[in-house]
């Protein structure tokens, strides 16, 4: 049984992992190649983007968290590292629904004002999605410790 346990939760870390790679190359991919007004490129990557981040929360949330919702962690090791976590991954998920619910219909950034708020939008969501991953790794390396 315990075998089964851990397979299954190494193949839900793994997809996690897989889930958030796919985000951070996203990430890269618009940040590194700054929306400018009237790219019709935009309202593309822009969604995606945000279709990723919304898979990747509720992986981590599926995969992860709610393994600890329901109990079945028994090590205490392990349960205090998450109770130290997750209040702080909380906030990130905050964050990161705000950014999604703002441009989530990225049809609606057409000027200037609005590419540069994104752009710091963008900035401030990659400060908040590395302080999350960090979070998570810590949870992560006591699980499979």
């Amino acid at each position: 049984m315990d075998n089964e346990r851990r397979t299954v939760t190494h193949n839900s870390i793994d997809d996690l992992v897989v889930t958030r790679t796919h985000l951070l190359s996203l990430y890269n991919e618009i940040a590194t190649h700054p929306p400018q007004v009237g790219d019709a490129a935009v309202p593309v990557l822009l969604q995606r983007f945000c279709e990723s981040l919304i898979d990747y929360t509720a992986t981590a949330h599926f995969k992860l968290y709610q393994y600890f919702d329901e109990k079945r962690e028994r090590r205490k090791a392990v349960i205090d590292v998450a109770e130290k976590a997750f209040p702080r991954i909380s906030k990130c998920t905050d964050s990161i629904l705000e950014f999604n619910d703002k441009y989530d219909h990225p049809e609606t950034i057409p000027d200037t004002d609005e590419l540069n708020h994104l752009r710091t939008d963008l900035s401030t969501l990659g400060e908040t999605l590395a302080d999350r991953i960090e979070l998570e790794d810590q949870v992560i390396r006591a699980m499979v410790g």
